[in-house]
């Protein structure tokens, strides 16, 4: 739990404003982004559940692949193949 220190003002006896230490206004505003970035997660994941997947195996086999092919076709530019 982030502890908080506010400075509460009133208007015509009713509380209008809190006023935060600018640390902790930034603390505040950090977990709220990472709250925010969490939902965005896990609402990810619901919709991907039933996606094709790839182990970090057959996806470093995919990207060398790829890193070759790509390398080569360079080196043909450069020898005018």
């Amino acid at each position: 739990m982030i502890a908080v220190h506010p400075n509460i003002l009133e208007k015509d006896g009713v509380k209008e404003f809190a006023i935060l230490p600018y640390k902790e206004f930034l603390k505040i505003k950090e977990e709220l982004e990472d709250y925010e970035d969490l939902k965005l997660l896990r609402q990810a994941k619901i919709e991907e559940a039933n996606s094709p997947t790839v182990s970090f195996d057959e996806a470093k086999t995919i990207l060398n692949k790829n890193w070759a092919n790509k390398s080569n076709l360079a080196d043909r530019k450069k020898r005018g193949d």
